[in-house]
């Protein structure tokens, strides 16, 4: 994991791992199990159930240092940028490793 932002438009950026053949685990399969765990835990805490994440997703393959650098950036500064936080720190819902 390289950094989570929890926004209606951002959520995540990781590598995914790799199985036991070396292939990398599939996109739909990760975003299910941490969208399921995620929902179940907040519906629980909210005392409510239902669908909670969008079901459309806007995955991206970064390619180069550089971009991923690019892409950190604009997430970690994404809750500045729509008036949430002074300061991405300030922001309770992110974390970047």
């Amino acid at each position: 994991m390289h950094s989570v932002v929890i926004m209606p438009t951002h959520v995540l950026i990781f590598t995914p791992l790799r199985d036991k053949d070396g292939q990398s685990f599939r996109l739909a399969k990760i975003m299910n199990g941490i969208q399921g765990a995620s929902a179940h835990s907040i519906n629980k805490l909210l005392g409510r159930s239902g669908h909670l994440w969008q079901d459309e997703s806007f995955d991206h393959v970064i390619e180069s240092d550089e971009e991923m650098n690019n892409k950190l950036f604009y997430i970690l500064t994404n809750p500045m940028d729509a008036g949430l936080s002074k300061y991405p720190e300030d922001y309770p819902w992110l974390w970047r490793g």
